[in-house]
């Protein structure tokens, strides 16, 4: 019993302060170091699949930060739990969907915003949690002047593939997402994850 009691304290401990930093790392090695360990992983601040949003061709609004991927099927072999950080940008928001399977939680790590979930509106901060019921609508706004950064954890897996659909690889170039393929995209994925009018 020590030994879990202890592993988990360091894994709380280092959670909050320890995923968030942005330092920089080259993506193939993030790419092996989370592959070749399909039993678990211990990630080091910065470290997870570093990938950066496709912008949508015409300035149409979408999410334009930077994110990490940092616990799926693909990184640390989990075949139920997906987990990420970001950090939304002034102004910038998760536009409203809902998701057909999984729960969601997030945790908000810094900054803050507003949000709407299902019929509720309320303002989040710093330490905020956010959970989400499978086909509960979502929708968060940073409303603040610095970004908002979150961590995401989902209990079935489904929405990174998305996400790995509507991005590149950190250092590749990021070109833009026409309508008709985000239309597929999001066909592609309507098993999962329905897009709501804004």
């Amino acid at each position: 019993m020590p030994v879990i009691r202890a592993s988990f304290r360091l894994a709380v401990l280092l959670l909050p302060a320890g995923l968030a930093n942005s330092t920089p790392l080259p993506t193939a090695a993030v790419q092996t170091h989370a592959e070749s360990r399909p039993g678990g992983l211990i990630l080091q601040a910065g470290e997870g699949e570093r990938r950066v949003r496709r912008p949508r061709e015409g300035g149409a609004p979408g999410l334009t930060t930077p994110f990490r991927l940092l616990v799926d099927r693909r990184n640390g072999g989990s075949p139920d739990l997906v987990m990420g950080y970001e950090e939304i940008a002034p102004g910038d928001a998760i536009q409203p969907h809902h998701h057909l399977l999984a729960d969601e939680i997030i945790i908000v790590h810094s900054g803050g915003g507003r949000v709407f979930l299902g019929d509720r509106v309320a303002d989040v901060g710093t330490g905020g949690t956010i959970y989400i019921p499978r086909n509960t609508r979502i929708a968060v706004r940073n409303t603040g002047s610095a970004p908002l950064a979150i961590f995401f954890i989902f209990s079935k897996p489904g929405f990174e593939e998305m996400m790995r659909d509507n991005s590149v690889l950190e250092g590749e170039t990021p070109t833009p997402i026409s309508a008709a393929e985000r239309a597929r995209i999001e066909a592609r994925n309507r098993w999962h994850t329905i897009h709501d009018a804004h």
